[in-house]
């Protein structure tokens, strides 16, 4: 059994509950300040996400239900990355604003992975300036040791790309890595690279097959805050409503990839 070296995070959903209140609004103002009638719901929204990437998303319903308006083929491409660059402007000024705090635990847990010496890294598919405000903002005083963010691959999750290249940048093996996500896309990128997975389930995806990953909760939790719920997995592991990092490592070391 490898010793467990690095923990890497996702982000949207796991470090901040961003998608209903934060990229679902960003989205729509973006649709009203380019002149288009028409706005994304929250069960809309969660179809939506089985598409992974902002600008899949608004492709996607480009070209199966229309903006109310034609748009040529040879101003698709241009419109579509205008729109994302725009919206990505809007959701930075939301988190930066503070109306989008951590989820619960993430701080707590990311700050016992750096005081246990192991690698702390993010792995999203997120744009890389929106990464960054998260990092660098509101998490500012977490060291990580890598950011994978927006078109570092050319493949989204549930590809395991993104996790792969977090291989390759660590030198670290499969079973050495612990990954916490918390869409079905994301558990099925991390196993398709072998690693263990965390699920933290949030409105959009606690309905979601998250059943692959290892450990699925309603949130990692804190001790003097809101607390999380075991939906599955865990078996021995010391579970108060609080995910620690000593008992998570002890729990993986039993239960072997």
């Amino acid at each position: 059994m490898a010793k467990i070296k690095a923990v890497f995070f996702d982000q949207d959903g796991v470090i901040i509950d961003t998608e209903r209140d934060g990229h679902r609004v960003s989205f729509n103002e973006t649709f009203k300040e380019f002149g288009f009638d028409f706005e994304w719901d929250v069960d809309y929204y969660h179809e939506l996400l089985q598409v992974a990437g902002g600008k899949e998303r608004m492709k996607h319903h480009l070209h199966t239900r229309g903006f109310g308006v034609e748009i040529s083929n040879e101003k698709e491409d241009e419109l579509i990355k205008n729109m994302h660059k725009r919206k990505t402007a809007i959701f930075i000024d939301l988190i930066e604003s503070g109306k989008l705090p951590l989820r619960p635990g993430v701080k707590r847990l990311m700050k016992e992975t750096m005081n246990a010496g192991l690698i702390l890294g993010v792995c999203t598919t997120s744009n890389e300036r929106a990464a960054h405000a998260v990092t660098f903002g509101i998490l500012q005083d977490i060291k990580f040791d890598f950011i994978l963010a927006g078109d570092v691959v050319s493949k989204k999750k549930p590809d395991p790309e993104i996790y792969n290249l977090a291989l390759e940048k660590t030198g670290l093996k499969p079973e050495e890595c612990v990954v916490v996500e918390d869409s079905r896309n994301g558990v099925l990128a991390a196993k398709a690279a072998g690693m263990y997975v965390v699920a933290t389930t949030n409105i959009y995806t606690e309905k979601e097959n998250l059943s692959e990953a290892d450990i699925i909760l309603t949130s990692l939790g804190d001790p003097d805050g809101v607390k999380g719920e075991l939906k599955q997995g865990g078996k021995g592991l010391y579970f108060d409503g609080v995910l620690h990092l000593d008992k998570l490592i002890g729990y993986l070391s039993k239960n072997p990839v």
